[in-house]
């Protein structure tokens, strides 16, 4: 199988200390690949050099085949590629309706004139992005609250109104960066459903994610970083079991417990 996103050799430096050295790795396509480690281990630095945020001092990211290493977060959204963070990027004062209208603004590329005067292919895009939104919303559970100002929503809600704007940029590879950080068992166990839905409908996930049970029950592969290095990849089962990871990052009781859940 062709890998939709490969990782080769990514490497970045801060002030002469090397955030992340080397890291190569392959995203299939329909899969869910997670990247873990401890604090401090470059996930998040990993993830902005894949997702434009940061350019890469060395290595390269390919997408799809193209070469799109240190390309903006908007180009890399039109070649398939939408990402959450893990502080939400929610407006507040808004509808959930509305956030999920805005996911579809990069898609938007109407003429300047026909969105200043209200023209009817302005009037037929901003139709067809509600009804998107709405069909969206349904798929995170969210459809009931669709007319609720989302500060009123609970943490794990606002995480699925995320997702959900991420998605409208139809992805064929989306990054979640702690989709389950600070939500409850229930939100997580929500979380965890969608994310499966969402691969199982086609769209690749990258996730970085401190639930170690969540990523060993929905991880199709998992790469280990310890200090900007990676340690470790593999199935969930050998990963669980790795000696190196276990001292990096798991522990003793937490591999076998890890190991257990697989099982």
């Amino acid at each position: 199988m062709t890998a939709l996103l490969s990782v080769e050799g990514l490497g970045i430096s801060f002030g002469g200390l090397k955030a992340v050295n080397d890291v190569s790795f392959t995203v299939q396509p329909r899969e869910i690949t997670s990247v873990i480690g401890p604090n401090g281990a470059g996930k998040t630095t990993l993830f902005n050099m894949i997702s434009g945020v940061y350019q890469p001092g060395s290595g390269r990211v390919v997408l799809g085949g193209e070469d799109v290493t240190g390309m903006a977060p908007h180009l890399l959204a039109r070649r398939g590629m939408s990402r959450t963070f893990q502080n939400l990027q929610i407006f507040q004062s808004m509808t959930v309706l509305e956030n999920a209208i805005a996911g579809y603004h990069l898609q938007e590329r109407g003429p300047v004139l026909a969105d200043l005067f209200n023209l009817p292919s302005s009037r037929r895009r901003a139709a067809a992005a509600q009804a998107g939104a709405r069909e969206l919303l349904a798929r995170v559970g969210l459809d009931r609250a669709a007319e609720r100002e989302a500060g009123n929503l609970s943490y794990g809600a606002l995480k699925r109104l995320e997702i959900a704007r991420a998605l409208a940029l139809s992805p064929k590879i989306l990054l979640l960066d702690e989709p389950a950080a600070g939500c409850n068992a229930v939100e997580t166990e929500e979380i965890d459903h969608l994310i499966a839905e969402v691969a199982k409908s086609g769209v690749a996930i990258l996730l970085v994610e401190h639930d170690m049970k969540m990523v060993m029950r929905i991880s199709n592969h998992i790469v280990v970083l310890d200090h900007g290095e990676k340690i470790a990849e593999g199935d969930p089962a050998s990963v669980s079991r790795n000696p190196a990871v276990i001292a990096a990052y798991l522990g003793t009781d937490a591999g076998t417990e890890a190991a257990h859940a697989d099982g």
